[in-house]
């Protein structure tokens, strides 16, 4: 009765903003010319995202609150002509479906292995060893966050495989489901962010328009990429201080009394009761994953490729994560099916209903992350988001030169917040601020200026460590999304217990970026970043003393 009542409040609350809507819909329903609405590139632009974030918080239902936000933001584009809105709210739904069919497949695929793996018995022999091997709350975290170290690679297969494989042994040492979460949204996007033979790496240098130059762009920028880097260093002092605050606290509370949820929200709570193979060993787990993890680089080498690349560098260079991913999750599917009959862990029957079960696990995650795709276009396509971002970043010019690195950071959190996506952040403003940064501007742009300008690095950090952490917060963004889906969180959850820690790190690195702008003509890079590691954790340090004396108090 309780959760039908509170369904009913969630409903009402939403039926509200819908009739809110109605005086706008009636007043202004205007037909939109053709071209773009008067509304792009305007402020009204951020309007569709916060919407979608602020009804999640209130109704605390992810669904409806993406469809509403689009549906908002259609009726901006279309200047509140709600038919015109409607059909191409449909229409951009599925194109964004088909266009990025090669993510969804990769998603059932993962899915498929992840219930071949439960139903051969791995999952449950793999939790047994890590029970007896893993005697601790710490040596779990451990492994979680060197596990998500190792598969730096790409944050999609990261986010995913890291939280399958770690989440039954995160539950048997009573650690919630919305740390585990954290520990892998935490580590994949700064991990990636950082690694030079990756998706991301590929991505900044593809958006620099310039291989050799853009390639070494990126690895100059690592030590300036304060929000990746610091995340590390924060996750590391949490891991061995045990520091829990904010609504993280209250989670780990709960799952050491045997609660890993907390809330009434529970996906997947019974995916453990699919039957399994008794006779299970732990390299029905092992042996798969290693599979999954190869087949899925060697989808992205080969997808390079096709794509031009002639070397290991530039095939990851050239690589097409859409196209590498389900290829190579497909070839190890085949592969593991192969690997399951000849170890005769299952029948073929069983081999085969394992496809609609992987399928039905992922299908929280494909609905959000369709949704998310479709607000995330209308708002930086269809308004226009991006480029009225751009304009405050280019109306700051050389005046404030110093203190740029640490607003642009701000502004690409703000931007990676509300678009929910890293990779169109920083590739709306990489651009802007290498032309910004660099005398002659853009097109003038030489390996030598990288060394006669270094606050160019600095903002490149800036820009990159803004786009992950605003992406990181961000409700929306297909990362944070796939996080809360390969650890079986309520995404809800994931998003609230994860925003103080992010925060907090960002916090950090707003400030470090002013102290650097303020230095970096003064003293050696290594400087600026032993500054930056000191100050988090100090920060780290700070806020364990003050919240283990609120619980001895």
């Amino acid at each position: 009765m309780q959760s039908l009542k509170n369904l009913k409040d969630r409903l009402g609350k939403v039926l509200l903003v819908m009739y809110a809507l109605v005086p706008l819909m009636t007043t202004f329903a205007l037909a939109a010319e053709d071209g773009q609405s008067r509304f792009y590139g305007t402020i009204w632009s951020l309007i569709p995202p916060i919407v979608a974030i602020v009804l999640a918080l209130i109704t605390k239902e992810v669904y409806s609150s993406l469809f509403l936000g689009i549906l908002v933001g259609y009726l901006i584009q279309m200047e509140f002509n709600p038919v015109a809105a409607i059909t191409t709210l449909i229409a951009d739904l599925g194109d964004n479906i088909g266009g990025n069919a090669g993510i969804l497949i990769f998603l059932v695929v993962l899915g498929t292995m992840v219930a071949l793996m439960i139903r051969a018995g791995g999952s449950k022999a793999y939790g047994d060893w890590a029970v007896e091997h893993l005697k601790s709350k710490k040596s779990a975290l451990w492994s979680t966050f060197i596990l998500a170290a190792i598969l730096g690679v790409d944050d999609y297969f990261n986010n995913l495989t890291t939280g399958n494989v770690m989440r039954p042994v995160t539950d048997r040492h009573q650690i919630s489901r919305a740390k585990l979460a954290y520990m892998c949204d935490a580590t994949a996007a700064p991990i990636c962010i950082m690694m030079p033979v990756s998706s991301w790496a590929a991505a900044v240098t593809g958006v620099i328009d310039n291989e050799e130059l853009g390639f070494q762009i990126f690895c100059r920028a690592i030590p300036y990429n304060f929000y990746a880097i610091l995340t590390i260093v924060f996750i590391i002092v949490m891991i061995v201080r045990d520091i829990d605050f904010g609504p993280m606290k209250t989670h780990e509370d709960n799952a050491k009394k045997g609660d890993i949820y907390t809330t009434p929200e529970r996906p997947f709570a019974g995916a453990e009761e699919m039957k399994f193979n008794p006779n299970g060993k732990v390299i029905d787990l092992v042996i798969p994953v290693i599979i999954l993890i190869v087949g899925c680089v060697g989808g992205l080498v080969y997808a390079g490729y096709l794509n031009g690349g002639t070397d290991l560098l530039s095939m990851f260079a050239n690589t097409d994560a859409f196209v590498g991913l389900p290829l190579g999750s497909t070839v190890a599917l085949i592969i593991t099916f192969i690997f399951f009959a000849f170890r005769r862990s299952m029948k073929f029957t069983e081999l085969m209903d394992c496809i609609p079960e992987g399928f039905k696990q992922m299908v929280p995650a494909i609905l959000i992350l369709c949704f998310a795709w479709t607000i995330g276009g209308v708002t930086r396509y269809g308004l226009g988001a991006p480029e009225f971002v751009a304009g405050l970043v280019e109306s700051f010019g050389p005046a404030l030169r110093n203190m740029l690195p640490a607003v642009i950071f701000l502004i690409a959190c703000f931007l990676g917040f509300a678009t929910g996506t890293s990779w169109g952040t920083f590739g709306i403003l990489l651009p802007i601020v290498l032309d910004v940064f660099t005398p002659g501007g853009f097109a003038n742009l030489t390996a030598e200026t990288l060394n006669e300008v270094p606050i160019l690095m600095v903002g490149i950090g800036a820009t990159l460590g803004g786009a992950v952490c605003g992406d990181h917060c961000s409700p929306i963004s297909d990362t944070t999304i796939m996080a809360s889906s390969g650890s079986q969180c309520y995404h809800l959850n994931h998003v609230l217990t994860q925003m103080p820690y992010a925060v907090t790190v960002a916090a950090i690195s707003f400030v470090n970026y002013v102290i650097t702008g303020i230095l970096i003509n003064f003293v050696p890079e290594i400087v600026c970043l032993v500054i930056a590691i000191a100050s988090t954790i100090v920060t780290m340090l700070v806020i364990d003393k003050v919240t283990k004396s609120k619980k001895t108090a």
